[in-house]
């Protein structure tokens, strides 16, 4: 019997394996078998323990070489595709999303936040940098170079960016709106706040590109759906001619 064979045919020393490691718990029937290499294979049973469903015994056997009894190598629990598994673990701070926060909720940023720099020397948005020389105050930290583009990339793909399906059918951009009030600062160049109180994006920030039905410059037309002549004649009267004759 050759190596392959007789690691093949280990299937009820796996199995013991696999029980002596359940404990109490039952092993379930054998569901495969795959190669590690040239001297070893894993046996695949089910497990039949609660809450472990879609897992199986993973018992890894070997065979160190002619006249060598196959021996087991590792037992272990392993999930299948459609095994229950914990969700990957994510810190306590980072699990904060957008809404999350109400009312009397303090989030402090996250230690040396990449998106703020300290303010004057640090920042490289000339317009704040203008304004702090200017009067020899200002905020302590400001937004970096990273959390005005994720700020702008964010912003950009919202339901008031350029690709929205309400931009797509806009009749103009905001960018020739009377509506739309630019930003200060380096997002001046493509966003502004929507000031018109009938359009959806009113008080939000919107792309330069994004549009709606309320633009400032759309005209309706009211003329009659049905057209008139300049000259109408009135037939509801009849002339009778008399022949003279």
């Amino acid at each position: 019997m050759t190596a392959t064979e007789m690691l093949l045919d280990a299937v009820d020393l796996a199995r013991a394996a696999a029980e002596e490691e359940a404990g109490v718990e039952s092993v379930g029937a054998h569901v495969g078998v795959h190669g590690e290499d040239e001297y070893s294979v894993t046996h695949l049973f089910e497990a039949e323990h609660a809450g472990y469903r879609g897992w199986s015994w993973a018992v890894t056997v070997a065979y160190a070489g002619e006249g060598s009894p196959v021996s087991i190598s590792e037992v272990v629990l392993l999930p299948g595709q459609d095994a229950l598994v914990a969700p990957e673990w994510v810190p306590w701070s980072e699990r904060v999303r957008a809404g999350d926060l109400g009312v009397g909720d303090l989030m402090p940023p996250r230690e040396n936040d990449p998106r703020l720099v300290e303010a004057y020397v640090h920042s490289d948005d000339p317009a704040i940098e203008e304004v702090a020389l200017e009067i020899g105050l200002g905020r302590t930290r400001v937004l970096s170079r990273e959390g005005r583009l994720e700020a702008a990339d964010r912003w950009e793909t919202s339901d008031f960016g350029p690709r929205s399906d309400m931009a797509r059918s806009a009749p103009a951009h905001c960018g020739t709106c009377g509506f739309y009030t630019r930003v200060a600062g380096a997002f001046g160049a493509a966003f502004g706040v929507c000031a018109n109180e009938i359009a959806p994006a009113d008080g939000h920030v919107v792309h330069v590109e994004y549009g709606c039905g309320a633009h400032s410059q759309v005209e309706v037309d009211i003329s009659p759906m049905v057209p008139v002549a300049d000259l109408v004649y009135d037939d509801a009267q009849l002339d009778v001619l008399e022949d003279s004759e």
